[in-house]
């Protein structure tokens, strides 16, 4: 099965690896284009793995006030770096994980991990950390969160 330069694209866009990490994946892959996705995330997860010993100074407070007014959340994503605490998709993250505490209302930390993502159920909190980890190539975890409910 053979595959194209615009395969090459949307396998890169879709999941932030490199544009030879995408070739050499659709290559193994044979063209597959579904098989040659796993692979890349499989890889990027395998890169977060190695970094587990890194420290994380540097982040960013990411919030969220559902609509109603009534509850609100801050968590803490950290990094290793400043530049990256800058970068965009990183507090997008930080947003996303936001809202999920907010709606699942997790106790701890280990417990928001574990959750399967309210926008994706394929994936937990964890494997997306990860997942950003490996594309961005640093550590990043949740330091803390906290959740406020009015009358609680």
């Amino acid at each position: 099965m053979s595959y194209t330069a615009a395969d090459v694209k949307q396998l890169r866009e879709e999941t932030g690896a490199g544009m030879m990490d995408c070739k050499k994946a659709l290559d193994e892959a044979g063209g597959d284009y579904a098989k040659a996705r796993d692979l890349v995330r499989e890889r990027g997860l395998a890169k977060a793995e190695k970094k587990a010993d890194r420290e994380t100074k540097e982040g960013y407070i990411a919030s969220y006030v559902h609509a109603t007014g009534k509850n609100a959340v801050m968590v803490e994503l950290l990094c290793e770096t400043d530049f990256v605490g800058r970068n965009e998709e990183f507090r997008a993250l930080g947003r996303d994980i936001a809202m999920q505490v907010s709606a699942m209302a997790p106790e701890t930390v280990e417990e928001l991990l574990a959750q399967e993502f309210i926008k994706d159920g394929s994936q937990t909190i964890e494997q997306m950390l990860k997942a950003l980890s490996g594309k961005i190539g640093e550590k990043l975890m949740v330091g803390r969160f906290v959740r406020y409910v009015v009358g609680e």
